[in-house]
């Protein structure tokens, strides 16, 4: 297929652009094969460069004296384009809609990007496994990694390598893929530090109503216990799904077969579900015409933060497993997709202070998510514009609401993460639309298959450089190396203003304001260095004084902390 082909009209003049914040402008609009483009052409150039990929919808509106089209974007921005002859107007829609629909992942812009910067790092090999691997190593001897899925067969949506019991052997890990939903077998997720605890993560057990067993799969959990510890399944449905979905061949573990195990049920919404509610999240943060009780009574019954109550009460009672019990943690729903993956992920953020830095966040994403198998490419191929014909029950904000539930934490231990809000808004819109092709694809198996380590570039090489990083630096950051227990009442938990109505309220202000604090805490670091700098030389001044004899030892110490440092 050619892009001409779908680009009924490349260029137009007249066209003016309206959009939050900013005045009419009129320009220039050229459709390419992957982007919408927007220029005044003029000394004082304005331009607007959007990705198809990011269009979520497409409104006309054509009346007898104008013609408009709106596009609305996965990022939850709205465009209005107002264009003055109809037929163009009509051209310009029908290729946007066809440009973004595009199923193809190898016509995407990942694969026609090249990097116009020195690559200082790969970023596809930034975190592999076996990285992560060493770290296990160095605080507990009772893991492995394994290759067995080397060819993806044993689970096509896990990576090549993962790590297991060293007492279970490969063959075992074969057997029990088969009695697990979609061959995702118990593997380790992250050792606590402090308790060497382990968690695990999977999907759901194929007991069926004659409950099943696989004694591999009892011998794989037991072998995540410490000498007699328990442990204890975090199931994250309800116990009448749970129960329900013996009738479908799946279920949960039984007591009978995992006595050392308890079995907890906390329910977490996911797929459509979790749509549904942003749809009506951001339809609330679109509508500006009524009052404000009428606003937080859409906004409470949008549902969003009951979801990240839930997600991180699950999270919580998870990392007081690990760290208060020191009793080893098996996650898992249904899949083991996407409400598992949320909560082993800010189950770590609590615990590991190393999560909390840039690098650590990254090598999380990373491992958790990437090679972990959420389907990014299924659940992010829609927003909530998507229109009620072209939404399946795939498309869901998974990952989203796990950033959302990331910032509530942020929000709360504003100095503990070495990152600030707006990379959490990078790597949201990036998972929707990207230059880049590391959210490309529904596992490590595909991206393989698409060869995206050679014919894209990784996110992770473009946002480490260091001119970039410091852009998304937390001014406010001081390492805190404990564990971090985030309130998840009502009162605790907000609506984050900086995602959802970044095009409703204008951010310049907010922003201005911590580009101030990053400039007051650069100035008062340089001043601490200058105070050092000054003592010493006062130091060697008065010993120098003391050897001559003019002056007698000062009975104060050397080095006084400076005050507030």
């Amino acid at each position: 297929m050619e892009f001409a082909e779908l680009i009924k009209t490349p260029k137009l003049d007249r066209v003016t652009l309206l959009r939050s914040f900013h005045p009419p402008v009129e320009g220039t609009l050229c459709i390419t094969g992957h982007h919408v483009i927007f220029s005044s052409r003029k000394d004082s150039t304005e331009e607007l460069w959007l990705l198809h990929r990011m269009v979520d919808s497409v409104e006309r509106r054509i009346t007898p004296t104008s013609s408009s089209i709106i596009l609305k974007c996965k990022s939850f921005r709205v465009i209005h384009l107002e264009i003055p002859n109809v037929d163009d107007c009509i051209n310009v829609a029908n290729s946007v809609e066809w440009l973004s629909s595009i199923e193809d992942l190898t016509l995407l812009y990942p694969f026609f990007h090249r990097a116009m910067f020195d690559l200082m790092e790969d970023g596809w090999t930034a975190f592999l496994p076996e990285m992560e691997f060493s770290k296990i190593k160095s605080h507990s001897d009772e893991w492995r990694i394994s290759y067995v899925n080397r060819d993806h067969s044993v689970c096509p949506s896990y990576p090549q390598a993962v790590i297991v019991p060293k007492t279970v052997d490969d063959d075992a890990l074969k057997t029990i893929s088969g009695f697990r939903h979609l061959g995702r077998f118990p593997v380790l997720s992250y050792i606590h530090k402090e308790t060497k605890a382990a968690l695990l993560r999977s999907s759901q057990p194929m007991v069926s109503n004659g409950n099943k067993r696989c004694k591999e799969d009892e011998r794989l959990v037991n072998a995540a216990l410490g000498t007699g510890k328990k442990g204890f399944i975090v199931d994250t449905r309800t116990q009448n799904l749970a129960q329900l979905a013996k009738t479908k061949g799946g279920g949960y573990e039984p007591e009978m077969h995992y006595p050392l195990w308890r079995r907890i049920h906390k329910p977490i919404d996911r797929y459509s579900t979790l749509l549904d509610s942003l749809m009506k999240l951001i339809e609330a943060c679109n509508d500006s015409s009524g009052s404000v009780d009428k606003w937080l009574s859409k906004l409470e019954s949008s549902g969003w933060l009951s979801h990240v109550k839930d997600i991180l009460t699950c999270a919580c009672l998870v990392a007081q497993c690990l760290d208060k019990d020191e009793s080893s943690v098996l996650v898992h729903g249904g899949e083991g997709m996407d409400a598992t993956l949320q909560v082993c992920a800010l189950a770590q953020i609590i615990l590991d202070p190393d999560c909390r830095t840039v690098r650590g966040f990254e090598a999380l994403v990373e491992r958790e998510w990437l090679q972990g198998g959420h389907p990014f490419t299924v659940r992010c191929q829609h927003g909530p514009f998507v229109s009620p014909a072209a939404r399946t029950k795939e498309h869901s904000p998974t990952f989203l609401m796990f950033l959302d539930c990331v910032f509530q934490i942020h929000q709360q231990f504003s100095c503990s993460f070495e990152f600030n809000e707006q990379f959490l808004i990078l790597l949201f819109e990036h998972s929707y639309a990207s230059q880049f092709g590391t959210f490309l694809g529904n596992c490590d198996k595909e991206r393989k298959e698409l060869n995206l380590a050679q014919k894209t570039v990784s996110l992770w090489s473009h946002v480490n450089r260091p001119e970039i990083i410091s852009t998304y630096l937390n001014p406010m950051y001081d390492p805190n190396n404990k564990v971090i227990w985030p309130s998840v009442a009502p009162q605790s938990l907000v609506l984050w203003p900086g995602m959802y109505l970044r095009w409703v309220i204008n951010p310049s202000p907010q922003m201005a304001a911590w580009d101030t604090i990053a400039q007051i805490r650069e100035k008062s670091k340089e001043l601490r260095s200058k105070a050092v700098r000054l003592r010493r030389y006062l130091t060697e001044l008065e010993r120098e004084a003391v050897d001559r004899g003019v002056l007698k030892p000062s009975p104060l110490p050397e080095e006084a902390p400076l005050v507030g440092s």
